[in-house]
């Protein structure tokens, strides 16, 4: 961790936007915070990360990184890996963290292997017997998901048989792994973890039912309940739970941890290792609640910022 009087002498870049899918997230992601340090009296400017971006460092001459970069190719350890080579301090989880949970599989995988609460699931690899699978998937309805997109998509929830072939084949377009999870049907709630410790929980309530990437990322579509109203004994469990998970994983600065609670029982879905910071996004109003602004958030992400020790 950086002391605060050091880091005002630090140039900070901002990566945002960058290569993936979720380009148009971190763009958003990436101002909010920029704004915020800059009103924290921070050195900070923004570089929309190219495959230059080596280049775009030096040039800017940039002493410490704030990752805003969502998906692939920011969020999967391949930026965290390149700034380790450049011997630069950056924000959140380090190469080996960032590259495991941008894998869904690998991170129910180490889940189980911690046995840490998950759904059900098997895995459809590219070139392998899709026949063979359908076969075993009788239990519908199934969620299928790209092993390595965020922000849901390629995302579907499979009732029948057409359903779930037209699913694996539209995550498979995108990804050769594809999840195949079991279904819960129960509360979606999502725990902000910052620096090791569980902010209030939050539920989830899409509109439409299903909080894909329009109830994410649309104001209005969704209904956050917040705290989630849950009986205290039960809200305590699934924070302690959310960190441990956070600690078994080996992630760093702010995460965040999904669950589905079906009765008393909870299920962890994924980890998000640099969760969105747009006027929609969880972990702000998590922090909020947990009477953390913005600025103050932003700024603890900032000052944990280090290299992969």
């Amino acid at each position: 961790m950086i002391l605060r009087e050091e880091m005002l002498k630090k140039r900070i870049g901002v990566l945002l936007g960058g290569l993936s899918a979720e380009r148009e997230i971190s763009l958003k992601t990436g101002q909010a915070a920029l704004a915020a340090l800059q009103r924290l009296g921070y050195s900070a400017v923004s570089i929309d990360v190219s495959e230059d971006l080596p280049e775009q460092l030096k040039e800017a001459e940039i002493d410490v990184v704030f990752i805003c970069l969502h998906g692939r190719f920011g969020e999967d350890g391949r930026v965290q890996g390149l700034l380790e080579m450049m011997q630069i301090p950056y924000t959140g989880s380090g190469v080996l963290a960032s590259s495991l949970i941008i894998d869904k599989v690998a991170t129910k995988q180490m889940l189980l292997y911690h046995e840490l609460p998950t759904p059900g699931f098997t895995v459809f690899r590219t070139g392998e017997d899709l026949e063979e699978l359908l076969q075993r998937c009788r239990h519908l309805p199934m969620v299928v998901k790209p092993s390595r997109e965020g922000s849901t998509i390629g995302i579907t929830i499979a009732r029948s048989q057409e359903a779930l072939r037209h699913g694996i084949d539209t995550a498979a377009a995108l990804d050769r792994t594809v999840l195949v999870e079991e279904f819960i049907d129960g509360a979606e709630l999502t725990v902000s973890v910052v620096n090791g410790e569980a902010l209030p929980i939050i539920q989830i309530v899409p509109k439409s039912g299903f909080y894909d990437y329009h109830a994410k990322y649309t104001a209005g579509q969704t209904e956050y309940l917040l705290p989630a109203p849950l009986e205290q004994g039960l809200t305590q469990q699934i924070q302690q739970v959310a960190a441990e998970i956070y600690r078994q994983l080996g992630c760093r600065g702010a995460a965040r941890v999904d669950f589905m609670l079906r009765e008393r029982e909870f299920y962890c879905l994924e980890v998000n290792t640099i969760p969105g910071m747009t006027e929609t996004s969880l972990l702000p109003k998590a922090a909020a609640a947990a009477g953390m602004s913005f600025e103050q958030l932003v700024e603890r992400i900032l000052l944990d910022a280090d290299l992969d020790k």
